[in-house]
């Protein structure tokens, strides 16, 4: 697997569909199959090849900039502060350039897990990314057998790997996992201000320049508390 060495991590949302476990802690300190949601992705990072990962904080900041501090391994971890104001996916992204150098980044949520069949999700990404036809690949998963997400799914996947977003009354067998590896001058022309990447997702997928990878595995969306008891009991079952 050859991909990008640094990632942004999505951390520094609110998390209030997770309530009341949210009430004293940072939707990525919510445990799940005994290790923290945070963890979950810079551990999977680390084994993709991330030596150095900019985290995003605003919701209980001092608490999960305190945890991320204590971690000891890969990878090298910086953080892009929030506080004052959560910035969403598009403007985290923004703020954070200055601190994620020149190239692609893999760029991550907090809240998606999962389980392999044999192929390595990073890996599969990480190997259809080409900067030169692409400026985002996301990591994708079939809308029927993933757990936790809408089920109308997200996208459509072509068999040369674009992506084509679904439009208003359709279903998508598809569904965004959380994870993409994206040329962060993506977002250059966005606000100093919240923004999300979707919209910019959707005009580059109009110029045929997102693409995706759909490797086998068990996907898991934590998204609020029945979600995690449902990933609870799925990890449980595949133990």
């Amino acid at each position: 697997m050859s991909g990008p060495t640094t990632a942004m991590v999505l951390a520094a949302g609110l998390g209030t569909r997770m309530r009341p476990l949210t009430d004293d802690r940072p939707k990525a300190m919510v445990e799940v199959g005994g290790k923290l949601l945070v963890d979950h992705m810079l551990d999977r990072l680390a084994d993709a090849g991330v030596t150095r990962a900019v985290v995003n904080l605003h919701a209980f900041a001092d608490r999960l900039e305190a945890h991320l501090s204590a971690r000891t391994g890969p990878p090298a971890l910086v953080f892009s502060d929030e506080r004052a104001q959560p910035l969403e996916t598009g403007g985290g992204l923004k703020q954070a350039r200055p601190l994620l150098g020149d190239g692609p980044v893999w760029v991550a949520n907090i809240d998606t897990i999962w389980t392999e069949r044999g192929v390595s999700a990073m890996a599969a990404v990480a190997d259809l990314w080409d900067s030169a036809p692409m400026d985002v690949c996301l990591l994708l998963a079939p809308t029927a057998t993933s757990l936790g997400f809408h089920d109308s799914g997200d996208v459509f996947l072509d068999d040369d790997g674009r992506v084509r977003f679904k439009r208003p009354g359709e279903r998508a067998p598809f569904v965004y996992v959380g994870v993409h590896i994206a040329d962060p001058a993506i977002v250059a022309d966005g606000p100093d201000a919240p923004f999300s990447l979707l919209p910019i997702w959707r005009a580059l997928a109009e110029r045929g320049r997102v693409f995706g990878a759909a490797p086998p595995g068990q996907w898991m969306h934590v998204g609020d508390p029945a979600a995690l008891a449902a990933a609870e009991a799925r990890l449980r079952a595949t133990a």
